[in-house]
């Protein structure tokens, strides 16, 4: 049976690599999450009931042409937060998702992450709170801004049961503020909508000297057959709840971002050992992980 989930892990690691046009280079991808991850979002792309193309036409997600319809009173709540200094990097170690974002400058107020909506959302956003709140497979929202001259890394993220979707409030309106998906660039427009499937390779970048905040949502995949939504939404609650982060004092955290801390201290320990010897820094990396697999397998 071990032999049998190697093998799956194997199988499905190198069709997650080799899906889209855009790779990372081997030892990257050895070590990304989607690697562990692979199994299972091999099993939502295979019962997917959109096409597995790195963009996807907003039209067959007609519940969110609420978000398009009211973009302009969706805008103003950001305008009045973003004056108010709240959509803005995390001061602590307590957004695991998007931590390596926050030294680009790249902020964000959650509305909701998987579960009900943080305290805060419902007191400085009731009105586009309560608009999410009433679509149905809407998982995740929070406004994004991403400052003039900032560069997101290249990165998959981690699960495939969802689609991302961006609306544009705040933009440049130019192509030098944009987002690449597999090779494919998009540049945001105000009042305009785009989706994509996160789980391919991209990167954003504001080239510009405005700012850029969008609407940004984790919209649940749609599934072929009832029992496979039901997996989806399953694994969905269970692997990104914990992963909740807060906007302000009294805000939920999740479990995942309560010893996130903790974690990151270790990776710091590991970024020193880099800088003074990358050589050295490897050979540790890798015997780690090779202890963990032959712990595993063997």
């Amino acid at each position: 049976m071990k032999w049998f989930i190697l093998a799956l892990f194997v199988v499905t690691a190198v069709y997650v690599h080799y899906r889209g046009r855009v790779r990372h280079k081997f030892f990257r991808q050895a070590l990304d999450h989607s690697t562990f991850f692979a199994p299972l979002n091999t099993f939502m792309y295979a019962f997917s009931s959109v096409p597995n193309t790195p963009y996807i036409d907003v039209a067959q997600f007609p519940q969110l042409q609420a978000l398009k319809d009211h973009w302009q009173e969706i805008r103003a709540e950001a305008v009045a937060l973003f004056g108010d200094g709240k959509i803005k990097p995390s001061a602590q170690y307590n957004d695991a998702g998007f931590n390596s974002f926050f030294k680009t400058g790249w902020g964000r107020f959650y509305l909701k992450w998987y579960d009900e909506p943080q305290p805060s959302a419902l007191e400085f956003c009731p009105y586009t709170t309560q608009l999410v709140r009433d679509i149905p497979g809407v998982k995740a929202v929070l406004f994004a801004s991403l400052p003039p001259g900032a560069r997101l890394p290249r990165h998959r993220d981690p699960y495939s049961g969802s689609l991302r979707f961006h609306m544009g409030l705040i933009t440049p309106n130019d192509p030098a503020c944009f987002i690449d998906v597999d090779g494919e660039r998009y540049h945001w427009r105000d009042g305009e909508a785009v989706m994509f499937d996160e789980t391919f390779i991209h990167y954003a970048e504001n080239a510009t000297e405005q700012n850029r905040i969008i609407l940004f949502a984790d919209i649940e995949r749609p599934m072929k057959y009832r029992w496979a939504q039901a997996v989806n939404r399953f694994f969905g609650g269970l692997l990104l709840r914990s992963a909740t982060s807060p906007n302000e004092v009294g805000d939920r955290t999740g479990g995942i971002n309560r010893i996130f801390g903790s974690v990151y201290a270790v990776r710091k320990l590991g970024k020193r050992l880099k800088q003074y010897n990358k050589t050295l820094y490897y050979i540790v990396k890798w015997a780690i992980v090779l202890a963990i697999l032959a712990w595993i397998f063997l």
